[in-house]
Order: structure tokens, then sequence, then C-alpha cells
């Protein structure tokens, strides 16, 4: 079914498959609110809207299902009919073509909850997309959250750390306070997950509060929660095609679309601090003279450039929401020795981008590590989302009591 003019949606942690090449720009939001996470209350008449590209010349005949999961985002094991009203395969009917674009694509888009599925219990949920001929066959997965709201978390982020006064470090302190339920034993029953930029290698669990006043149960003065300060994201835009936008050191045609170098980075592991307001690695697809972005952006060929020493024993990525957090062949710099630069081409729709550069070991643990190119500063402005899990005696689920970023 083709449709009208639709919105803007945010990328967050989410990805197509390797074998889906031909799939880009996925995204997901909590509607009309950018800057949130992708989380609804349960009951209310939020929604979470999901959308998608297909480059290709004619649409696909796809379909979604929901898997409900626990905070670590394994599922909980449930029948589908206990936590879904309705049926849990549905075709992705909205869907439009790209409008006066070099790329031809085919644009999706999904809302959640709908007349064929509504969430009847709080927690994480993964939307698997799929071909009606091949349900086995994931193509590619979202992520939101479904919340009670039976509960106010109430933190603040302060460089007065156990690990020294403003150095590297952020710790934060939190008070969980439940509202419409009791928790019976918060020592065992709660637990609090926290991610700093809705980065999921940074995310860390609280499992036993600090002390419990009456229903106040408080988190402080445990490493769990001291966090890398980082650095703010870099940006650029790429809204127009007859104009060097905000970072772009130039733009020209080849072949069948529009290549866009970046202006040269440099490593700021070295550097002082300097400020900028981001958006905390998110994107905005945007076109400045479409009256539909998501139809009339274009796929432009972005070139990356990070003039620094090669980093040793480590590879060089790409990272912010528009890449799903995937470290691969498609996020990784190649070092260029003859002009001492790591080099990135990337298709990437017009809009507006967060990046930053992290660097990942060859061997151990891979974990990747921001700070080796972008270093630690204190002053970094960086977003906290908390979630609030409880499991009460007998429960076969955790319930996600609240959900909140500051």
């Amino acid at each position: 079914m083709m449709r009208g003019i639709i919105s803007l949606f945010l990328a967050v942690m989410l990805a197509f498959s390797a074998g889906a090449d031909r799939f880009r720009s996925m995204k997901i939001m909590k509607e009309g609110d950018f800057m949130a996470s992708p989380s609804i209350r349960l009951g209310s008449d939020e929604r979470v809207i999901l959308s998608f590209d297909e480059w290709s010349e004619d649409y696909s005949d796809l379909q979604y299902r929901l898997i409900h999961c626990g905070p670590d985002w394994k599922p909980s094991g449930l029948l589908e009919s206990e936590y879904l009203d309705g049926f849990n395969i549905a075709d992705i009917e909205d869907w439009a073509f790209s409008s006066n674009t070099f790329v031809h694509f085919v644009n999706y888009r999904l809302e959640l909850p709908n007349e064929n599925m509504n969430p009847l219990l709080s927690g994480n949920y993964i939307i698997q997309i799929f071909e009606r001929d091949d349900p086995d066959e994931t193509l590619g997965e979202a992520r939101f959250s479904v919340t009670e709201h039976s509960a106010n978390i109430f933190g603040g982020v302060s460089t007065q750390t156990d690990r020294g006064l403003n150095t590297e470090w952020q710790q934060l302190e939190l008070k969980v306070v439940p509202t419409d339920l009791t928790i019976d034993d918060p020592y065992t029953r709660l637990r609090v997950d926290i991610t700093q930029n809705n980065t999921p290698y940074t995310t860390t669990t609280l499992t036993s509060p600090s002390r419990v006043e009456g229903k106040e149960i408080f988190y402080s003065h445990q490493p769990e929660l001291i966090f890398k300060a980082g650095n703010e994201y870099r940006r650029f835009e790429s809204i127009r095609t007859n104009y060097n936008d905000m970072h772009v050191d130039s733009m020209r045609f080849l072949s069948r679309n529009y290549h866009v170098w970046l202006t040269p980075d440099r490593e700021r592991a070295s550097k002082e601090y300097s400020y900028d307001q981001t958006q905390q690695g998110r994107f905005l697809v945007r076109e400045y003279n479409s009256t539909d972005s998501d139809l009339g952006a274009d796929y432009l060929t972005v070139h990356f450039m990070l003039d620094a020493p090669e980093v040793i024993d480590a590879d060089v990525y790409v990272e912010g929401e528009f890449t799903g957090y995937k470290y691969d062949e498609s996020t990784r710099m190649h070092y260029d020795y003859n002009k001492g630069t790591y080099l990135l081409e990337m298709p990437l729709k017009q809009g507006s981008y967060n990046y930053r550069y992290v660097a990942v070991p060859r061997r151990g643990n891979r974990q990747p590590d921001p700070s080796v190119i972008e270093g630690n500063k204190h002053e970094t402005k960086n977003e906290y989302r908390v979630q609030a899990w409880y499991r009460p005696i007998g429960g076969r689920y955790d319930r996600l009591i609240e959900d909140v970023t500051f």
C-alpha cells in the first residue's frame, strides 16, 4: 500500500543481516520525539515507528513478528498469547517508492502497537523482519521497550568520582521509588541497567542497591556507576547537493550518484576539550528541499578521512547509530600508508549525522574503545539511559517498571 507524506525517524540499536545488503537506513524511534529512546508506556497511546529502505526497483513481500525478551535481550520463553494481543505474523503494508533520487529505493514503514499486534506485557521487544516465502531467514531486527511506569527514577551525573576529581571519568547516583507496586526484596528482586549514549557495549548492571530507606532504593559509590567520560560526537550534514554543508570539504557527481568528501578529522585524545552540542550519536534523515525526506533524500557515497598514526594491533571503525553498532567491513577504516590516514567510504542517506572513531583490539575481548582516538574528557555531555527491572516471587519474566534517560 503506497502512502502520502511520512515523518522522519532515528536509528538505534538495530541491524540487517549480512546477506541483506540491499536493505539500508533502518531506524526506529518513539513517535514524535526524536531525542527519546524507543520506549513506550504499556497501555498508553504511545507508539514506536520503524522505517527502512530497500535498494530495489520493486517492493518485496515483507512480514514481521515480535519476540518478547528480558533485560539481556534474550527471549523470555513466554507463549506468544501471553505477551501479545493479536497474531504474531503480519504484513508490512506501508511502503512507497523514492522520489527524484539517483539511487532508486523502496521505503517501508511500520507502527507499533497497531491493530494486528499489541504488547500485553512490559519488557524488551525485538521486531524481526523476513520475506513471506522464507520466514526462517531474518533479514533484519529492530529493538524497542515497553515500560509499566510503576516507579520513578531520579539520578545525577558528577565528575567527582571514586577514581578522581575532574579526570577521565563520570559517576552516577540513582534513586528508584516504586509508585504502583511493592517490591518485596529489592536486594535480590530488583535489577538496574545503565547505558551511555545508547551504545550497547557500555551497558552495566546493578544487581543490589547500596541502601534502602522505606520505599526509596539508593544506588551510589558502586563500580558499575562509573563510566569513561568519552568526548562529544563529531558531526556532519549532507542535506543538499548544491552546497557544501557542515564538515563537508567537497562534493561531486560520479557515475551514478553524488560523492561527499568530509573535512579530514584528527585524533582528539591529546587535545583540549571543546564543547559541541550534539545528538549523542543519533542521525536524522533530511533533504532540505523535500516535503518528505524519507522518500526524497538520496543516497550519497560519504568519504571519511582520519588523519592519525596507525593504531597498533587494533582496527579503527566509524561508529554511530547509523552504523547499527556493527564492526565489520562496512564500517572498518583502511589505513593508507602513503598518506598516513585512515579512509572509509560508505553509502548514507542525506541528513544530519553524529559519529566517532573507535579502536577494536584484534585479540582478546575485542571491546570497542573510543578513547584511543577521541579521548576521555570529564566535561563531555553524555546521555544515560536507566532501566529498572523487577522479578516478583514466582514471576516468570522480568517486569520493566521504568525506563528513563537523563
